[in-house]
């Protein structure tokens, strides 16, 4: 059975910094996509950052310069390093794996939380 686990949400001061990490039992990360998303209540769940097979990045515009996605294929991980964190910040981060054939598994989701 797969399953992705996500750590490392908690709350942060404004301008503080943390690393979520979301780790993969049943699969390993070969020749798979990786990404993370957040979602606010209310809203739509949406891209924060992903990495490509080849370890292409990309980011929100929101989060560039800010956030930094990476994956320790090793290890089954993947992480996302968060630092100069705003308010505007604060949602629960999913993790996101995706294979070529078409199979997605999803984390089950952490909060962080920034105070202003």
């Amino acid at each position: 059975q797969v399953q992705l686990v996500e750590s490392g949400g908690g709350l942060v001061q404004a301008g503080g910094s943390l690393r979520l990490s979301c780790a993969a039992s049943g699969i390993t990360f070969s020749r798979k996509t990786m990404a993370w998303f957040r979602q606010t209540p209310g809203e739509e769940r949406e891209l924060v950052a992903g990495i490509s097979i080849g370890g292409n990045t990309n980011y929100a515009d929101s989060v560039k310069d800010r956030f930094t996605i990476s994956r320790d294929t090793a290890k089954n991980t993947m992480y996302l390093q968060m630092n100069s964190l705003k308010p505007e910040d604060t949602a629960v981060y999913y993790c996101k794996v995706a294979e070529i054939a078409g199979r997605i598994w999803w984390g089950q989701g952490t909060q962080v939380t920034v105070s202003s």
